[in-house]
C-alpha cells in the first residue's frame, strides 16, 4: 500500500498543473455547500434565539390558516376573555386590536395600519427587540398618544415625523411620544409600518370594541401546548363553531422555522451540488487523460506480475487523493467564505449572527468530495484495469 500511496502521489506531482485546477474544482463544489449551509444554520439559531424569549407566549387568532392564507372568522368576545381568566397555567391575557385608519400629517392623508393593545405587553413584545431611536414607549394611562414605526415617521410623508409631532388618526389628534428604529428582518413587517396606540384609544379612534388578537402567558412553558389546545376548545365552543379560534404556541413557530430553514438548506445544497457534477466530471476525465499518458507504464506493470486489483486500486488512490485535498481545500474557503457572507447578509438584513460551521458539514464536505472522487475516478480505474499487458507495453 505505502506504494501505492506514492506511485499515486508522485502522477499526482508530475502532472502538477492538472492535478491542480481538479482539485479547485472540486473545493468550489464543497466550499458552495459548507458557505450556504453554514449560513443558514447560523440564521436559523439567531432566529430562533430571539424567539425563544417568548417560549411562554400563546398567540390567539379568531381564524384559521389556509395553507399560507389567513382567513378571519370574526371577533373575540368579553366572554372569551374572562375564559381564558379562569383557566389554570394562564398567567396573563392580554387584548389587542387592529385596522387600517386615515392618518393626516401636515395636509396630507395616508392609510395606515393601527396596533393596539396593553402598553406592557406590547412594550415586551415589540420594543425590547427593536428599541426606540427617540422618544419613550406607551404608558397605561396614555389616551391621546402614539409610538409610530421606522416607515411611518421617514417614510410615508414629505416630511418626517418627529417626537412631539401631532398626528390625526381618523380625525382625532394624538401625540407621538416615541419613534422605533429600524426593525430587522424579523420584525419589520410587524414593527415598521404601523402606529401603536393604548389598547382604549384605538378601540375609539377606529370605533370598534373588537377583539382581534390575543396574547396569552403560561406559568409552565411545558404545558403550553395543551393549553393552547384547551383555549381553542373554550373559544369554539364560545362561537359554536369548531375552527373559530387558532392558539399557536412559539414552540410550534420554532418547528415550522425550523421545517421551512431544512427546505432552503436542501434548496442551497442542490444549488451547489451542479458544481460537484461539473467537478466530477473534471475528475473524469483527468483520470482517463492519465490512463492514456501512462499506457505503456500499465503495461509494464502488468508484464512484471502486477494483478488488474493493483492496477484498478492504484488509479481509485490516486482520484480519492486528488478529492481529498479538494474536500479539505473547499472547507477551509467555505468556512472563511461563510463569515464573509454572514457579515454582508447580517448588515444587509438587519440581523445579528454569526455562521455556525458544524463539524458534521465539514466531515460531510470531505466524505462527499472522495464519494465524488472514487465514483469519477472508477471508470478510468477499471478501464486501466482491463488493459491487455502485450497491446498496452507495444503502446506508444
Amino acid at each position: 500500500m505505502r506504494d501505492k500511496i506514492l506511485m499515486a502521489y508522485r502522477s499526482i506531482r508530475e502532472r502538477r498543473s492538472r492535478s491542480i485546477l481538479t482539485v479547485l474544482g472540486i473545493a468550489v463544489g464543497i466550499a458552495a455547500i459548507v458557505a450556504l449551509v453554514s449560513v443558514g444554520y447560523g440564521m436559523e439559531e439567531a432566529i430562533t434565539g430571539e424567539l425563544t424569549t417568548f417560549t411562554d407566549l400563546i398567540t390567539v387568532i379568531p381564524g384559521k390558516m389556509v395553507g399560507a392564507t389567513y382567513v378571519e372568522q370574526g371577533s373575540f368576545t368579553d366572554r372569551d376573555i374572562k375564559d381564558l381568566q379562569r383557566m389554570g397555567g394562564i398567567k396573563a391575557v392580554t387584548a389587542m386590536t387592529y385596522g387600517a385608519a386615515e392618518v393626516e400629517y401636515r395636509n396630507q392623508r395616508r392609510p395606515i395600519f393601527i396596533l393596539g393593545g396593553d402598553a406592557e405587553e406590547l412594550g415586551g413584545f415589540y420594543l425590547d427587540p427593536v428599541g426606540l431611536k427617540e422618544g419613550r414607549w406607551l404608558r397605561t394611562n396614555d389616551y391621546k398618544a402614539c409610538v409610530i414605526g421606522n416607515r411611518v415617521a421617514t417614510d410615508f410623508f414629505t416630511e418626517e415625523i418627529r417626537v412631539n409631532d401631532k398626528l390625526l388618526i381618523n380625525g382625532e389628534k394624538f401625540v407621538v411620544v416615541g419613534v422605533f428604529d429600524k426593525a430587522s428582518t424579523l420584525y419589520a413587517a410587524d414593527v415598521d409600518p404601523h402606529i401603536f396606540l393604548t389598547l382604549r384609544a384605538a378601540k375609539d379612534v377606529m370605533q370598534t370594541d373588537e377583539v382581534k388578537y390575543l396574547m396569552v402567558r403560561v406559568y409552565t412553558i411545558d404545558e403550553a401546548e395543551a393549553i393552547a389546545e384547551e383555549i381553542e376548545k373554550r373559544i369554539n365552543s364560545n362561537h359554536g363553531l369548531d375552527e373559530f379560534a387558532t392558539a399557536m404556541t412559539m414552540g410550534s413557530m420554532l418547528e415550522q422555522i425550523g421545517t421551512v430553514f431544512r427546505i432552503l438548506r436542501g434548496v442551497l445544497v442542490g444549488i451547489a451540488a451542479i458544481a460537484l457534477v461539473i467537478a466530477s466530471i473534471g475528475i473524469m476525465n483527468t483520470m482517463l487523460m492519465s490512463v492514456m499518458e501512462r499506457t505503456h507504464e500499465i503495461g509494464v506493470m502488468k508484464a512484471i506480475g502486477a494483478k488488474s486489483r493493483d492496477v484498478l486500486s492504484l488509479f481509485l488512490l490516486e482520484s480519492s487523493m486528488v478529492s481529498l485535498a479538494g474536500g479539505v481545500v473547499g472547507c477551509v474557503i467555505g468556512v472563511l467564505l461563510a463569515r464573509i457572507i454572514s457579515l454582508i447578509a447580517g448588515s444587509a438584513l438587519g440581523i445579528e449572527f454569526v455562521a455556525s460551521v458544524k463539524a458534521v458539514v465539514l466531515l460531510g464536505g470531505i466524505a462527499v468530495a472522495m464519494g465524488v472522487g472514487v465514483l469519477s475516478g472508477f471508470y478510468p480505474a477499471r478501464k486501466a484495469s482491463k488493459m491487455s499487458p502485450v497491446e498496452a507495453v507495444r503502446y506508444e
